[in-house]
């Protein structure tokens, strides 16, 4: 397509990669980025990995100033999209006209509903409240067992807090399945963590502070709740627009939901080898806008999205990379120790003949571990295992 004026909708990863993309694909017209939030884009998963860690915690978010020289609208959300028009409307009055439109608008926490008692990770200034709160050292209630609630429990604990993690299932086996999960609960509870199974949590505020509320009826109280139980995709504001489909912002493989309009990051669903989904992950937000960018500019002569994700977290002493889908079923089908205690290497081999390979305190470039994943080849094997 020819386009002079480009908007991008979204500040996070996704609005900075696909705003990087276009002028590396050549496009110098005019570009405005729209920002929610008042700050320069910052990498969310330092807030949980590192905030509640060492120092001041808040210097690892940061990332290099942006370059692309777009027009920066912060503090500005889109209300509304006329994709006829090609304008998009602005909170507070105003609009954009455009001749190409990226979404990276992102996504909010979901929350249980307790009002202020209830906390989340979702922003930087989320972080900075947490941080605040636990120097204290109150004890925590984190609800949710996923990747976010097992880095925010293992931070608390750092902290010297007395903390309960309160999940539906055990921690982790739903996005790495049942072997890592293993792995890192029991870790957790050698520190001291406290797991309660508890389906269908409630959040209330008492007198006394905030309470959780089991299925069972088993009330648990704490001076700080931590909700950490996904998250929504931001596309209220293209309700009635005919871009979404069944609710859902529907990407094709070059991020594209007609010529002018293409989508990346948490908001969007993309086809990938696994069918169609949301993946909500930092590196997938990063090869989603690169595609959607060049898909933008050349659409059928962009090259599709050849998706495969990555992942990392790091929590009670466990550092672990991730290359390939998950959940993975049962225990690997290879394994290699590390020098250290802990440390392994890992790969499970899937039906379709595709892999999925772990670093678990294992020193191991990334582009290693994907070859690893994709042909179980050993001749990734690194030099410096790292101990746990």
């Amino acid at each position: 397509m020819t386009a002079r004026r480009i908007v991008v909708v979204g500040n996070g990863i996704a609005g900075l990669t696909a705003c990087d993309s276009l002028r590396a694909a050549g496009f110098d017209g005019e570009l405005t980025v729209i920002g929610s939030e008042r700050h320069s884009p910052y990498s969310r998963p330092a807030l949980s990995k590192a905030l509640l860690h060492g120092g001041d915690g808040l210097t690892a978010h940061g990332l290099p100033a942006p370059t692309h020289g777009a027009s920066e609208l912060l503090g500005v959300s889109a209300a509304g999209l006329d994709a006829d028009a090609r304008v998009v409307r602005l909170d507070g009055g105003g609009s954009l006209p455009y001749d190409g439109l990226v979404i990276a608008a992102g996504s909010r926490a979901r929350r249980l509903g307790g009002g202020a008692a209830e906390l989340s990770l979702r922003t930087l200034e989320d972080a900075v409240r947490l941080k605040e709160l636990v120097a204290a050292r109150p004890s925590v209630i984190v609800v949710g067992g996923g990747p976010l609630g097992m880095e925010v429990a293992s931070g608390c604990l750092h902290n010297g807090c007395d903390v309960t993690l309160v999940t539906d299932g055990e921690p982790l086996a739903r996005q790495l399945g049942t072997f890592l999960s293993g792995v890192f609960t029991s870790a957790a509870q050698r520190q001291g963590l406290r797991i309660i199974s508890g389906p269908k949590a409630r959040l209330l505020q008492s007198g006394t502070g905030p309470r959780v509320v089991l299925a069972d009826g088993t009330v648990l109280e704490a001076d700080v709740v931590v909700s950490a139980v996904g998250d929504v995709p931001n596309t209220e504001w293209l309700e009635g627009s005919g871009v979404l489909t069944d609710g859902t912002l529907r990407v094709d493989s070059r991020g594209r939901l007609r010529p002018d309009i293409v989508a990346a990051g948490d908001v969007a669903v993309f086809p990938h080898s696994r069918g169609l989904s949301r993946v909500p992950l930092w590196t997938s937000a990063i090869d989603q806008a690169k595609a959607a960018a060049v898909g933008l500019l050349r659409g059928d002569d962009a090259p599709p999205l050849e998706f495969q994700p990555y992942f990392w977290t790091e929590a009670f002493g466990l550092s672990l990379k991730l290359v390939g889908f998950t959940p993975v079923d049962g225990t690997p089908d290879y394994r290699e120790q590390g020098a250290g205690a802990g440390s392994q290497l890992l790969r499970w081999e899937h039906a379709d003949g595709s892999g999925t390979a772990a670093a678990l305190n294992y020193r191991l470039p990334v582009p290693r571990l994907r070859r690893l994943a994709n042909t179980g080849s050993e001749a990734t094997r690194p030099a410096e295992p790292v101990t746990a």
